[in-house]
This record gives structure tokens, sequence and C-alpha cells, in this order.
């Protein structure tokens, strides 16, 4: 009996997260055991270099010894109190002074509860109850985002999971990301209704999809006109692209920001924070209900805020961004040399790659229509030369600081040798495996 298999028998599809599952690539998922650095190792003793990072919290690698350092300690003084710490303010403070567009910060345990809650907060504070979204972005899955969503939901073909009620369903307007005549359209003919617009302000759940120019300018006027809030998700760029997320690297600002992954540094712990008058709508202080058992528990505060501190350095964000330069350029050319169509993306430790020759990619569309059987070949070509991504085509990868020059040595030369592989060759397998071969060792021989 397999891992996935016995898993299955007690856990709802095998898994506690449908991606893991590897529905879209096929095969079954790997199991893990342990993780350092860039680097984990399964259950059956392979080793992978990781280029998925927990889903982007790992910005400083797996098992950082600071990080676990600071963990250890605060747990000998108790692992979750329901009442407060000062690890809490710490982290608050701290998140306030990396971005300048948050005065105050609510703690939460997920994304996807950060995501809520902010909605929530949103129609509370405005009074309307309509809100925006895009087609291909992630939110959670709380009932009023899992439409037309991106991440897992594409993965399993399913644009709005059943269980979301219709009524529900109606106050939620969904436009194409990067549209901004739709943009406008809707705020003409809905604009005293809509609460909020929220959005990725880079796009990570349908692989990585920039905002084309004045696209994130066109949501801040637009909303400002009309007195709807403005949420940028940065549960996936936040502390991840830029060290003030990426509503600093295009230099326009939301009036709530959710946060989560990075924050938590490996632990369960994200946010919802902004705009010190929104803020006040929160109870106590306001009318908004929110709580949490485990939001604010010191390990989670403690892991987050170690981490936020290793990485508040312009020279490790400088550092970061020419690794994954290097990951991205390397994957371009090599996939250029066998004349395989792919578009990339990057941004700080954030990279996407498509396979499509309708570059640069800029909308859900593209996407969609990109080569997802070519992704599949690529996924297990990669992961048989011990590279793990991402196992579906509508999710960004992750490089971390960890992520040392022999690691990207290593990822090259195999996204070379598999280049052969996904291309329609008439060659046997077995010359296929020779020449795949012979290029690795070339390449190797040329990067060392």
């Amino acid at each position: 009996m397999s891992l996935f298999t016995d898993a299955q028998r007690v856990i709802a599809g095998g898994v506690n997260s449908p991606v893991r599952a590897f529905a879209s690539v096929g095969g079954e998922p790997v199991f893990f055991k342990s993780a350092s650095g860039s680097r984990f190792k399964s259950e059956d003793g392979r080793e992978f270099i990781d280029y998925v990072g927990s889903w982007g919290p790992m910005i400083l690698g797996h098992a950082r010894p600071e990080i676990i350092e600071t963990v250890v300690e605060t747990a000998r003084s108790g692992l979750s109190f329901g009442a407060p710490c000062v690890l809490e303010t710490r982290i608050a403070e701290k998140i306030c002074s990396m971005v300048p567009s948050i005065d105050k910060v609510r703690m939460v345990s997920s994304g996807t509860e950060a995501t809520m809650s902010a909605i929530r907060l949103a129609r509370g504070h405005t009074g309307r109850d309509k809100i925006i979204k895009f087609e291909g972005c992630y939110h959670g899955h709380s009932d009023s985002l899992l439409i037309k969503a991106g991440s897992g939901a594409l993965t399993l073909g399913v644009p709005s999971s059943p269980g979301v009620p219709a009524g529900l369903a109606e106050h939620t307007v969904t436009l194409s990301f990067n549209d901004i005549d739709g943009v406008r359209t809707a705020f003409a003919e809905l604009g005293e209704q809509i609460a909020c617009v929220i959005v990725e302000p880079i796009a990570g759940n349908m692989n990585m999809v920039p905002p084309v120019a004045g696209f994130l300018e066109t949501l801040r006027e637009e909303c400002t006109k009309t007195g709807a809030l403005l949420i940028f998700d940065e549960v996936m760029t936040g502390f991840r692209v830029a060290k003030g997320g990426a509503q600093s690297v295009f230099n326009v600002q939301p009036d709530l920001t959710t946060l989560g992954k990075v924050i938590g540094g490996g632990m369960p712990a994200a946010a919802y924070a902004g705009r010190a008058d929104v803020m006040a709508s929160v109870a106590p202080d306001g009318p908004v209900y929110q709580a949490g058992t485990l939001s604010g528990n010191p390990v989670a505060m403690a892991a987050g805020l170690k981490t936020l501190e290793l990485i508040d350095d312009d020279a490790f964000w400088n550092t970061l961004s020419a690794k994954t330069q290097k990951l991205v350029d390397g994957l371009a050319g090599a996939a250029a040399d066998a004349g395989i169509p792919v578009a990339v993306e990057n941004e700080g430790g954030m990279f996407g790659m498509v396979f499509t020759d309708d570059g640069p990619v800029r909308t859900y569309a593209q996407v969609a229509a990109a080569d997802i059987d070519r992704f599949r070949r690529f996924f297990h070509g990669m992961l048989d030369h011990g590279i793990y991504l991402a196992p579906s085509a509508f999710e960004a990868g992750f490089v971390s600081i960890a992520h040392s020059d022999e690691d990207l040595e290593e990822t090259l030369p195999a996204s070379i040798a598999l280049s052969l592989d996904i291309q329609a060759s008439p060659l046997a397998r077995a010359e296929r495996k020779r020449l795949r071969q012979l290029l690795l060792c070339e390449a190797r021989a040329q990067v060392l």
C-alpha cells in the first residue's frame, strides 16, 4: 500500500489541500519527512531542491536555525494563551514599519481568514454589500471568494464551488484581471453599491501574472471616487516580492492589506491591516465582529517576527532577486534553445513559467489556453531529476535566500536536459536518455 493510498483511507481526498494530490499532473504525491535550507527529503529517501517553499513562507529556507531556535525557546513558555502577549504588539509594529499603507493590524491564523475578515470589514465600514474580484485570482475558500477563483479551484476545473449560495454569489461581481475598461464600466453602473475591490496586485494563483500599466492605479482611482475600499491581497506577495510588498513595487496604496505565509515564518499566521479609521470598525472598537482562538499565539508571532527582522534589509532583497533572475533566465534560455515556447515572469523571490507562445501573459484567458500537457511532462521530468515544482500549471514558484549557486547549477542543467523530453521527438527512448545524460553532463561542466 502506498503512502497516498494509506492517507486516502482516513483523510478526505488523501490530502489536506487539494493541489497536493497531484490531480492536475497525474501520479501520486510525494510525502516528505524533513527539510533544510533549499532542500527536503521524502519518506522514501529521495532529496529534492524545493521551489515551492510551503507555497511561499520559507523565504529564508527550511529550518533556518534562528527561526527554529526562536520557536523552541518561545514554546518553552507556552504554546497558546488565548490572551494578549507582547509578541503580538512587536510583530504588528514591525509590519506597520515595513508597509507604509498600514496603520493597524489584526492577526488571524490563515490567508482565508484574513481575506474573509477584510471583506466583512469593508462591508461593515461602508454599509454596502457588493464586492468586485477578478477571474483567476484566489483569495481563500470563503463563500464570497470561490466564484471564478484561481489556484486549486482552477486545478479541479470548478470555477465556483458547490455550496456557495446563489444569493451570496449575486453580491460578487467578477471581472477580468487587467481589464481597465471593464473596471470603469462596473463602477459606472454599480459604484455606489460597491463595498470593496479585492485583488492580488500580482496574481499568483493562475501562475504569475503582473498588472498592466494603469490597472492598479485605475482601481485606486475608482475606489477613491466612489467611497469603496481597495483591498490588496498580499498573502502571497507580501514580504515575498519586495520588502514593502507588491504595493511598494507599483507605488499604489490600498485601504486594506491581507497578509499571510511569510509573516508566520512557517507557522500558521496571517493578518488583515490598513488605515486606522477603517480598522477602528473592528470589534471591540467598532461593530464588525471577528475573533480567533489561536490568533496571535506566541509561537507563530515569534517565528513571524524573527523572519521579518531577518529580511528587513536591502542587501537581502538584492541577493534574493538576483537568484530568482538567474533561475528564470536559465529556464527561459533552456526552453528557447529547445524551440519550446514559454513565457516567464519574476519579481523578488517569486516566479512564473507558462508554456505558451502568446506572451507576455497578462490575462487568465492566456493562462487557460496554455499547453497544460507539456507542463505535466515538464513537472514529472523535473521531479525525476530531483527538482520539486508546484504540481499545478496555475501556481507560481518561489526562490529562497537559501538557494545556492549549486542548487541553480543543478536545476538549470536538468531543465536543459528535460527540454528533449517534452518535445515531440522521434528519437527512441534509450537514445533520448543517452542524449539527456550527455546534455546534463555538458551543462554542468559549463556552469562549474
